[in-house]
Formats: structure tokens, C-alpha cells, sequence
């Protein structure tokens, strides 16, 4: 199997590491500023080819590298907004089943999540197939003792005539809209949180802070907000920079959707539940007096 990953001045999707482990350190990076992305990579990838292109044209590149995919019997690419454009197109193109949304990928064995998340479809993909995996869903830790990726670098021409969609402007991304599985940064709340104005008071924070917003699911059970936004193994599974948690004592069905978070900060006034435990820095405190604070602290809104 090989990973396709697009990279946009630098910067890998989500998932886009974790697309290059399912397959084995194999890859194949196109876009731009692609060294500084290959540094990323290290203890990841082990075989990587890279195609320098600039402006993202789905039709286009999926004609570029249709003669670099046509001997690799199994790609993947990352289920972020560019890998979900490319890989359909790769799929007509090479005129081989789409498996989308998948959580694990395997030559004998293809996991998908189906119906919000709450059913897992196994399907024996074939000898040749295009799969998407979803970020966050696998998770990934670099190997030290893996050598630095060295890259074949390859070049291709682009040709004209393949109906891509025009690009009129690229707008920052909504953190009150952005997917939660590629947020950098979430504000969840949870079972401690005393009424459903908590929400809209979570979700003004996160607003201030460039954060989404999540909740555990006896949230979105009361109706407090949308099953979209529920973290867990029956919601999202996430992976961010930053977690704050207000309320949330910690459920293993919660706590095993937020992948590897780099920072948790909690505040709750239980400090022995597993979310607190988990925490770099857990606060001892009413989490809805809490949230009314910082609310009115960082919107000026009344605590």
C-alpha cells in the first residue's frame, strides 16, 4: 500500500501521517514546500516520493499521477477536505472501488465507519482498491530508531481541459464550524455542565480561544447539542493540540475518542475522576462557575 498526501505550503492534513504509518512508512507527497513537510515525517516514513506542484487542482493532479499510481495496487489517502477531493477522482480514473471513511485499511480487510459513527462496516476490498482513513482514528508515534525519510523526487505535467472547480477565495476556517477531527483545539463540555446556556457559553469561549466546541454524549442525549459534536467512540474521534474539559469526569468511551492531545487542562470538583488524572493541569473547581467566568472574561458577556 501507498499513502497519497496532499501538502499545502508545508503543512501535512490531518491524518496524513497517520495514512503514511497504515501503510508502512510508504508514501507519496505532492504539493508544495515539501521538504519542510518531509521533516515531519521522521521515524514515520520510510519510502517517500514526492511531486512538486502549487495551486490544489483535484482534476488535474488525479491525471498527474495516475501513471504513478497505476502499478500500486492499494492507495490511501488522508479523509481530509483535500484527500476526499482527490481520491474519487483517482478512483475513476484507475477505475477501482472508493472505500471512504475507513478507520483501519489493510490488502485483506477494510473497516468503515457508517450511519454517524455508530456502525462498523468490514469489507474484503479486492487486490486493488482507493481508500480514505479517517484522522485521528489510528493514531501514530514516531520510531527513533528509523532513519531520516529520504525522498525520489518525480516530476510531472499538468494538463488542461479537466473541468476543476475554480478557486474564488480561501477563507480561515469557522473554529465553531471546522470538524472536530481536525481541530487543533476543542472546548468540550460534559455531564457537569448544569443547563444547555452552558453550551452557548462553551461555545463563545471556544470562538475566543480559536477552539471548537465538543461534548461528551449524555450532552447531546439531553439534546444540549448536535451528535456531531459529541467525542467518543460513538461520535468523533479526535486528536488536538489542546483539550479543555468542563465537566467531563472522564468515561472510557469518551476519553478513548481524543487520541493523543498534547495539552488537557480539566476542571471539575471531583479531582480523583480520569479525566482530572489525565490532565496537565486539572482545576478543582465548579465547572459551570468556571466557564461563566471565563466567558466574561474573554467576551464580555456576564458571568
Amino acid at each position: 500500500m501507498i499513502a497519497v498526501v496532499v501538502v499545502r505550503a508545508g503543512q501535512l492534513p490531518a491524518g496524513g501521517a497517520e495514512a503514511i504509518a497504515e501503510c508502512d512508512g510508504r508514501a507519496l507527497l505532492v504539493g508544495s514546500e515539501l521538504a519542510t513537510a518531509l521533516t515531519e515525517l521522521a521515524g514515520i516514513a520510510t519510502e517517500v516520493t514526492t511531486v512538486a506542484l502549487a495551486d490544489f487542482l483535484p482534476g488535474a493532479w488525479a491525471h498527474a499521477l495516475e501513471p504513478l499510481l497505476a502499478d500500486e495496487p492499494a492507495v490511501v489517502l488522508p479523509g481530509s477536505p483535500d484527500g476526499r477531493d482527490l481520491a474519487p477522482r483517482l478512483a475513476s480514473l484507475l477505475q477501482r472501488p472508493l472505500f471512504a471513511g475507513a478507520t483501519s485499511i489493510s490488502p485483506q480487510r477494510i473497516e468503515m465507519a457508517r450511519n454517524g459513527g455508530r456502525e462498523l462496516h468490514s469489507v474484503s476490498p479486492g487486490t486493488e482498491f482507493i481508500a480514505t482513513l479517517q484522522p485521528g482514528v489510528r493514531g501514530v508515534e514516531a520510531d527513533p530508531d528509523l532513519p531520516a525519510p529520504t525522498a525520489t523526487e518525480v516530476h510531472v505535467t499538468l494538463t488542461n481541459g479537466d473541468r476543476d472547480a475554480t478557486v474564488l477565495a480561501v477563507h480561515p476556517p469557522n473554529p465553531a464550524t471546522v470538524d472536530l477531527a481536525e481541530a487543533p483545539r476543542i472546548v468540550g463540555g460534559g455531564a457537569g455542565l448544569d443547563g444547555p446556556e452552558r453550551i452557548a457559553q462553551l461555545a463563545h469561549v471556544g470562538a475566543a480561544l480559536g477552539a471548537s466546541m465538543g461534548a461528551t454524549r449524555v450532552v447531546t442525549d439531553r439534546g444540549w447539542a448536535e451528535h456531531e459534536r459529541q467525542i467518543g467512540t460513538t461520535g468523533v474521534v479526535v486528536d488536538p493540540d489542546l483539550y479543555l474539559a468542563f465537566g467531563i469526569s472522564g468515561a472510557v468511551q469518551h476519553t478513548s475518542g481524543l487520541g493523543n492531545p498534547t495539552h488537557i487542562i480539566s476542571v471539575n470538583t471531583d479531582q480523583h475522576c480520569p479525566m482530572m488524572q489525565l490532565a496537565d493541569l486539572a482545576i478543582v473547581a465548579d465547572a459551570n462557575q468556571t466557564l461563566a467566568a471565563l466567558d466574561a472574561l474573554l467576551t464580555g458577556g456576564a458571568a
